[in-house]
C-alpha cells in the first residue's frame, strides 16, 4: 500500500532500498525556503542498521503489510524474551534489541502483538500505555506548582520520568510506552 511521504507515522514498517524498515522517529520541517519535509528516522530489521531519511508531501513509500498475531509475554532470560502463542500455546524467545527502549516496559503476563514478514517476527507492539509505580521522585520547590513545571520521576522498571509536581513517591501513574511521557494517574 502506497503512502505519501508525510503521512509515515513511528512504527510503521516500511519498503526502502528493497529493505524492510521500521520508522523510529520523524519530524515534520518547515523551512523558510522551499516545501515542507519529513525527517524519518528508520531502522533495518534485517540487519539493524540505521538510517535518515527526508520525504517530501509529493514523495510515495511502499507500506509493508505484517501479519499480526496475539502473543502473551512470559519471560526474560539473559538478552532473550520468551513469548507464548495464545492460540496453541507455543513458545517463541526473541531478542530483546527488537523491542529497543520499550522492552523495559514489559511485564510477566503482558499481552502483545507480534508483527510477522514470512512467517518470521520482525517486530512486537506493546500496549500504547502502561500502569506503572513511582519509586523515587523529587521533592516540590515552594513556588514551583504555580507554573506548568515537571519534575523528574523514577519508575519501578527504572525508567526516568518527567511527572507533574503534585505527583509523589508510590503513585501509580500512566505512562505512554514509545514516548515515555506521564499521561496521568490512575483513578
Amino acid at each position: 500500500m502506497k503512502i505519501s511521504g508525510v503521512d509515515i507515522r513511528p512504527g510503521n514498517i516500511i519498503e526502502y532500498e528493497t529493505g524492510i524498515w521500521k520508522v523510529g522517529k520523524i519530524q515534520h520541517t518547515q523551512p523558510g525556503k522551499g516545501g515542507a519535509y519529513m525527517q524519518v528516522e528508520m531502522k533495518n530489521l534485517v540487519d539493524g542498521r540505521k538510517t535518515n531519511v527526508r520525504y517530501r508531501s509529493a514523495d510515495t513509500v511502499e507500506k509493508v503489510h505484517l501479519d499480526t498475531k496475539d502473543f502473551q509475554f512470559l519471560y526474560a532470560e539473559d538478552d532473550s524474551l520468551i513469548f507464548m502463542d495464545k492460540d496453541n500455546y507455543e513458545q517463541i524467545t526473541l531478542p530483546k534489541d527488537l523491542l529497543g527502549d520499550a522492552a523495559a516496559f514489559l511485564t510477566d503476563g503482558m499481552d502483545v502483538s507480534l508483527e510477522l514478514y514470512d512467517e518470521k517476527p520482525i517486530s512486537v507492539a506493546l500496549p500504547s500505555q502502561v500502569e506503572a509505580t513511582i519509586v523515587e521522585a523529587d521533592a516540590v520547590v515552594k513556588g514551583q506548582t504555580a507554573s506548568s513545571s515537571y519534575k523528574p520521576a523514577v519508575l519501578e522498571n527504572g525508567v526516568r520520568v518527567m511527572v507533574p509536581p503534585h505527583i509523589e513517591s508510590g503513585t501509580r501513574i500512566v505512562v505512554d510506552v514509545y514516548d515515555r511521557t506521564y499521561v496521568g494517574k490512575v483513578s
